[in-house]
């Protein structure tokens, strides 16, 4: 690979993360990403036909990273559905330049043999979304009858094979889940897992977001804080969403991500990917930038690799910033463009 010169974009923020969602599918149906109403049994998904094949996410993949992308997350929907994802991550693995590979998931649909796969294809770290420790209030946030015991037994699975640390995403929404916020901490206490609660976003147009719904980070903190004292650590690196705290008592670290109370936008260096092959810059946009067209019309390398530096290198979003004095309507869904 020939290493180009890295890109920045117009407020001198590097490319530094892809996130890539390869599928808009999800045995869940999560209140806040999600819902029925929205995403019912009459809701069309995509075709296969319109999903970037894996030889097309490596390529794209592999001109990122001459742009300066270091990290890969694989995203959804649910990235277990997509058939033969430990496939996928094989080839991503091997793309020159790329450090780190990581997955979001439910892991409702994790197996031993799933998470061994996962590990020896080169997976290095996930993300497992859990919202409750309740299993009546994660049923009512998941509306699919799924179990708490199924999700953990995922996590322990994971840890099984060999994943560590894992990270436990909490998103908290005022009245809908924000007593278990306590109850998770204590679990994850000491176990080795990284919690981390991520304040309610509005993220697409189908969840009714209300700034009155948001359970803030300083709340967050307060409660956790009152029971188990935190105290503040040094980002991990530089644009880290994140915030650290570790527990007094050794007990391992939390983090929280305060998208709405305290933006963090000015140190953003990700770019989405969705699953047929739409570029966003921000994850609270709208529109995005047509990246299979070109890939299906037999663009070369050179030339796809000009067309994203010119889209990174005119990129200004900084939305949660502006939030309450802009109105993005129809932003792209959660499901579509993943975390």
């Amino acid at each position: 690979m020939t290493r180009q010169h890295p890109v920045v974009d117009l407020l001198a923020r590097p490319i530094h993360d892809l996130r890539i969602s390869i599928t808009d599918r999800c045995n869940f149906r999560c209140v806040y990403c999600m819902p029925k109403e929205k995403f019912g049994r009459g809701h069309k998904f995509l075709a296969r036909r319109e999903l970037l094949s894996f030889e097309e996410l490596e390529r794209v993949a592999t001109i990122f990273a001459e742009l300066g992308v270091r990290k890969l997350r694989i995203t959804g929907g649910e990235p277990l559905l997509r058939h033969d994802v430990s496939e996928l991550v094989r080839r991503l693995a091997g793309v020159p330049g790329i450090d780190d590979i990581s997955m979001t998931t439910n892991a409702s649909l994790i197996t031993a043999e799933r998470a061994r796969e996962l590990r020896e294809a080169g997976l290095a770290r996930v993300n497992v979304s859990l919202d409750s420790l309740n299993d009546e209030d994660f049923v009512r946030i998941n509306d699919v009858g799924c179990s708490v015991s199924r999700v953990l037994d995922g996590i322990a699975e994971l840890k099984s094979a060999g994943f560590d640390p894992i990270k436990v995403n909490m998103v908290v929404r005022r009245g809908l889940n924000e007593d278990s916020v306590l109850p998770m901490a204590r679990h994850f206490h000491g176990s080795g897992v990284i919690l981390r609660f991520i304040e309610y976003m509005d993220v697409g147009s189908t969840n009714e977001w209300k700034l009155d719904d948001v359970f803030s980070a300083r709340e967050i903190h307060d409660l956790v804080n009152t029971e188990m004292p935190l105290e503040s650590l040094e980002p991990n690196y530089p644009g880290e969403v994140a915030r650290r705290w570790r527990y007094v008592d050794g007990g391992g670290e939390i983090g929280i991500i305060s998208s709405v109370t305290q933006p963090f936008c000015r140190g953003c260096s990700r770019a989405r990917l969705s699953a047929i092959g739409t570029l966003y810059t921000c994850l609270f946009a709208r529109d995005g930038f047509d990246l299979r067209a070109l890939l299906r019309a037999g663009c070369d390398d050179d030339a796809l690799r000009e067309h994203v530096r010119g889209i990174w290198a005119h990129r200004e979003d900084r939305y949660s910033e502006l939030r309450s004095k802009v109105k993005v309507e129809q932003k792209v869904e959660m499901s579509y463009i993943g975390g």
